[in-house]
């Protein structure tokens, strides 16, 4: 079949060349990155010199922590079932009570009692009280400070994952891994700074938004990877470019940029040339190498529950975070729950198979991953940060059935790690865990404690947009939660 000819070209002559146009506009970004440009390149107001927006950058002061790992409980986990102990309630079940409440149902007076489904049990040297549910993460009790007084402004799924990402309800704000990453920068420039895995279920409500730049540069948004199969898509090159064929194209390509004059042709930028090429080709080959677990041990992989069916999957996201903070990788946020309904910890109707299920699935690869950073000697500088958008009520939100609403007046989050005193426990909720009643605190103070613990000042790290020199904290500003984090001594 004949061709089409465009302006005396056949269309494979005009796809070849346009083709090879693309890999001058590779090497004209690679070749910028390492330098070569410096001396014309500047930003996108024409005067100043531009540098790398991921380029390694001083904290504010001496910080705790270098990397943060999330652990996000996507669907709202029930605090007076996890780590909020409430033994006045046992006994209650089905009781009608005098209690003020605000959910999805909106808001409430009283309602019927749902006694704890599980016992809870003191652990560690701190004799902290945690639910059955957790009997592995229990055995790190001394290394994790829990904040019962937790609050946030929404108790809808998707403003309340916007502030607790973000720190706003409204969308278009950059969310907390892009403001490390626009504080930081990135020590390893071969891996991402910022990486986002989502349930194998399904991502959560409001999707891209909870890891989105917002009006920062995209530079700062998060990377997406898989719990199964490649976990970066497209990042393995064909079989026809495998072995020697990626030198012979690398060959080609350098022919073709010295015939089209790329660049100057001297020996100093060709060998400049090579270097750039041979640095993308390292970024190609860094990143399965930091994402194939088949290097650790069979001890290593049964520590975080590989073994076990039910919890796999997010022990395979869990050891993969621990691959990556080695590796210089920022920011790691992994999703437990995805979806709707009962693939998430959103218990409106049965809290025992919903929390059995979840918490089944990360209590011993959460508890694998605190170990094993201990153990490496990377937990003293290794932040996580567990919890949800928000927690769940007292009482039932049907009137049958044990599911609880959402509440956001009150529930539980904890951190281990990265300078964060072991085996504390910070403010309080009322007899029921209805409410915050104690200590109260905002996600605002959690997203402060972060930046303080990798050492950037909350009020101190802005971004000029919109007229406005912008905070993670907002311009009323938020002080850390001073009660959970170690005190340099005297």
């Amino acid at each position: 079949m004949a061709t089409q000819n465009f302006c005396g070209r056949t269309r494979r002559e005009m796809l070849w060349q346009t083709g090879c146009g693309f890999t001058g506009l590779g090497l004209t970004a690679l070749l910028q990155q390492d330098g070569f440009f410096a001396s014309q390149t500047k930003a996108a107001d024409g005067k100043t010199d531009w540098t790398n927006p991921l380029a390694p950058k001083q904290p504010h002061f001496a910080p705790k922590a270098k990397s943060v790992i999330f652990l996000y409980m996507y669907g709202g986990p029930s605090q007076v079932d996890t780590f909020d102990y409430k033994p006045s309630m046992y006994g209650m079940d089905g009781k009608t009570v005098e209690v003020k409440t605000f959910g999805r149902g909106g808001h409430r007076n009283q309602g019927r009692i749902v006694e704890p489904r599980w016992q809870f049990k003191q652990y560690g040297e701190c004799g902290k009280w945690i639910s059955d549910l957790f009997p592995h993460l229990g055995t790190c009790a001394d290394d994790i400070a829990f904040i019962h007084s937790m609050t946030a402004d929404s108790p809808i799924h998707g403003s309340a994952m916007l502030m607790m990402n973000s720190g706003r309800i409204l969308s278009g704000h950059p969310c907390l891994g892009s403001w490390v990453n626009y504080g930081l920068g990135s020590v390893n420039e071969n891996l991402p700074g910022f990486v986002v895995m989502l349930d194998p279920r399904g991502g959560p409500i409001s999707g891209a938004k909870n890891w989105s730049s917002g009006y920062m540069p995209a530079t700062y948004q998060a990377t997406m990877m898989r719990s199964s199969g490649d976990p970066i898509l497209d990042l393995s090159p064909p079989d026809e470019l495998s072995g020697g064929a990626q030198r012979s194209l690398l060959d080609s390509l350098r022919d073709y940029n010295r015939q089209h004059q790329t660049v100057r042709a001297d020996n100093s930028n060709l060998a400049a040339r090579i270097a750039s090429y041979e640095l993308a080709f390292r970024m190609q080959s860094t990143a399965p190498e930091a994402v194939d677990i088949s290097q650790e041990t069979a001890d290593t992989q049964d520590l975080y529950g590989l073994n076990d069916p039910q919890s796999s999957k997010f022990g395979r996201q869990c050891l993969l975070a621990r691959r990556l903070v080695e590796r210089g990788v920022r920011f790691i946020q992994i999703y437990s729950g995805g979806a709707h309904n009962d693939d998430n910890w959103d218990a409106h109707t049965d809290m025992e198979r919903n929390h059995n299920l979840h918490a089944g699935e990360t209590d011993k690869p959460i508890a694998g991953l605190i170990k094993d950073l201990k153990a490496r000697g990377m937990l003293k500088d290794t932040l996580i940060v567990w919890g949800g958008e928000f927690g769940r009520q007292p009482t039932a939100e049907y009137a049958q059935g044990s599911g609880r609403d959402h509440n956001s007046y009150g529930f539980t989050t904890w951190m281990a790690g990265g300078g964060i005193r072991g085996g504390v426990s910070v403010g309080t909720t009322d007899e029921l865990g209805s409410r915050a009643v104690d200590d109260v605190f905002h996600v605002k103070h959690m997203h402060a404690t972060i930046l303080n613990q990798l050492g950037l000042d909350p009020s101190q790290l802005t971004y000029f947009f919109g007229g406005l020199n912008n905070s993670l904290v907002g311009v009323e500003g938020a002080q850390p939660i001073w009660k959970m984090i170690e005190q340099e001594s005297a």
